[in-house]
């Protein structure tokens, strides 16, 4: 798999889909609640349509793993050794609160590892992503920037969820890092914020899903950040029955 030669083509995408996504910002949606209690609307419905439909006649034959996807049993996901894992709408709760902390994920898994990582933010139009040079970049305004994490800030530049930062194991956690700065960024930017330079640390000990993380640790680590677990390792994917991300700690150098 060539991504250089996908990446145009998963601009044009995004860029139409986040049209779309961003055409039911700030209205009145209906909102349903999945099985997890997680919201769902029509966006996320809709934006999923559109990225599978495409990624499909990109890569014909390769499978695709959506968070909006019908359940995929492990018995056959198992044998999967590559396959597309994307997040329609990550932050649903934010694009419903219309924070504009929202934005697409696109991951491609080999191997239990993401190998491409893919994002973009509507609101800011937005894209950052890695080639087949493991490097990542920022596209803004017609500007490709590569992106290099930088050491880490005193006191330690903290990046949450707005939801996840009452979590007492993570404020356990907090405490013995010595100084250290709370901010709040919704969705999987705040991988690609640490991996801008602008935050430095995001540990996260409440629920998410892989989808939520791989296209941003794919990102971060291209720019030479970490996401491990707490066996100190990198993530692995679709190792297990169950999706849910574990406990993890995304930085940038250190």
């Amino acid at each position: 798999m060539m991504f250089d030669t996908l990446t145009p083509h998963l601009i044009t995408l995004t860029t139409q889909v986040g049209e779309m996504i961003m055409s039911y910002y700030k209205t009145s949606l209906t909102i349903e609640a999945k099985s997890d209690q997680t919201p769902l609307t029509v966006v996320d419905q809709k934006a999923h349509q559109l990225l599978s439909e495409t990624l499909s006649q990109l890569t014909p034959g390769t499978p695709i793993l959506s968070e909006e996807s019908e359940p995929v049993d492990f018995s056959e996901r198992s044998s999967w050794d590559e396959y597309w894992l994307i997040d329609p709408l990550d932050g649903t709760r934010d694009f419903i609160e219309q924070t504009g902390e929202f934005c697409i994920c696109i991951a491609y898994i080999k191997n239990n590892r993401p190998i491409f990582g893919f994002i973009y933010a509507p609101l800011s139009k937005t894209h950052y992503f890695t080639n087949d040079q493991a490097q990542a970049f920022k596209l803004n305004n017609n500007t490709t920037t590569l992106l290099q994490a930088v050491a880490q800030n005193k006191p330690l530049e903290v990046v949450t969820g707005h939801y996840s930062s009452h979590n007492l194991k993570l404020h356990d956690h907090l405490n013995k890092l010595g100084l250290y700065r709370i901010n709040h960024l919704g969705s999987a930017l705040k991988f690609c914020k640490i991996a801008e330079g602008e935050y430095d640390y995001y540990p996260r000990f409440g629920p998410c899903s892989e989808w939520d993380t791989a296209a941003g640790g794919c990102i971060l680590e291209a720019a030479g950040g970490r996401v491990v677990g707490e066996d100190n390792k990198p993530l692995r994917y679709n190792t297990q029955d169950s999706l849910k991300s574990p406990v993890f700690f995304a930085s940038g150098k250190t």
